[in-house]
């Protein structure tokens, strides 16, 4: 099969225009009729539209353009959603009022989305011309709820004594559909030890005995087809970071990383606030700053995470510090 890459502007529900790039999968390319969609599984938010963008060309005269739209489940017949030849429309009475298609484009948006909407999206393109050309595609949707932000329970909440008492750790969600859990130890992946089990769900962590190498900061990182973005943080390659605070010798470069918990991963914007005034000052999860560019010695800054798919977008403030080397000695990376 033959890939390509497609640049297509849509409007989305919000009514923002952007511009997304995908991975096309081609079919009918040896017929002369080419039928592009994005990867094969697109991820959707019950509640909200979905939009299924779908891409052809042909080489041929066409008198007549024919766009088919069918729905199916695991072990059942596809079913009809709706059609179209040349620019007419024919849905099927039970779906008109949810699915809609202006041809010749033969893009479909399923608005709203719900559970029961899971499944394969099959579109088959008819060029009729001299002869006929015909080529399909199918697009797996999946519907989901996105995961809220986790709490961690302890249990029991006053500790436990070395080598006698144990502890139980629980990562409480009350949104999200198949969610999975991973538990991070000082950020990083704690696994089953001879003190360490984990429930079937993997929802909670059990350490029994509790020792001294189990101390440390533990966190919950729950996960969906669609969640976040929550848990936001700003760090720095160096300087002293303290709360929300950031001091730098002048002179110093500083390297900021903003990073959040999301899937599909965050888009990320800076701002910075001079005089009373913001503005955008880069898009990305990095930005560097050369301390002795800053006009004023204290300047504050946002960043912010948006999560394309949930919609959801979280921000956090900090603030840069300008002082001289005398004052402030230049330590490691802070993390």
């Amino acid at each position: 099969m033959e890939q390509d890459a497609f640049m297509e502007p849509f409007s989305s529900t919000a009514g923002v225009l952007r511009c997304k790039i995908y991975l096309l999968l081609l079919a009918g390319a040896c017929s002369g009729l080419r039928v592009a969609v994005p990867s094969q599984t697109v991820h959707g938010i019950r509640g909200q539209a979905l939009y299924l963008p779908v891409h052809y060309g042909f080489h041929t005269p066409a008198s007549d353009i024919q766009v088919i739209w069918l729905f199916e489940r695991p072990h059942t017949m596809p079913k009809y959603l709706l059609g179209s030849v040349n620019k007419s429309v024919v849905p099927d009475l039970e779906y008109q009022h949810k699915f809609t298609m202006m041809p010749p484009n033969a893009s479909l948006l399923i608005n709203p989305l719900q559970f029961t909407d899971e499944g394969n999206y099959i579109v088959k393109i008819n060029i009729q011309g001299n002869g006929t050309l015909s080529a399909s595609q199918k697009i797996q949707v999946t519907v989901d709820d996105p995961v809220t932000k986790p709490v961690v329970r302890v249990q029991p909440s006053s500790g436990a004594v070395e080598h006698v008492g144990n502890l139980t750790l629980t990562c409480l969600v009350e949104g999200g559909s198949r969610r999975a859990y991973q538990w991070l130890k000082n950020g990083r992946p704690v696994h089953t030890s001879s003190t360490s089990s984990f429930s079937l769900q993997n929802n909670s962590l059990h350490i029994a005995p509790v020792t001294k190498e189990d101390i440390g900061n533990y966190s919950c990182l729950v996960k969906n087809p669609v969640n976040g973005p929550y848990g936001l943080q700003v760090n720095s390659d160096r300087g002293l970071k303290v709360g929300e605070v950031f001091t730098v010798d002048i002179g110093e470069a500083i390297l900021f990383d903003c990073s959040a918990d999301s899937y599909p991963p965050n888009t990320y914007s800076w701002i910075q606030k001079t005089n009373n005034a913001t503005y955008v000052i880069k898009h990305g999860p990095r930005l560097e700053v050369a301390s002795e560019k800053i006009a004023q010695k204290t300047t504050d800054y946002v960043c912010c995470a948006y999560n394309n798919i949930t919609g959801r977008r979280d921000e956090t403030h900090f603030t840069i510090i300008i002082t001289s080397v005398a004052l402030v000695p230049r330590i490691g990376p802070i993390t």
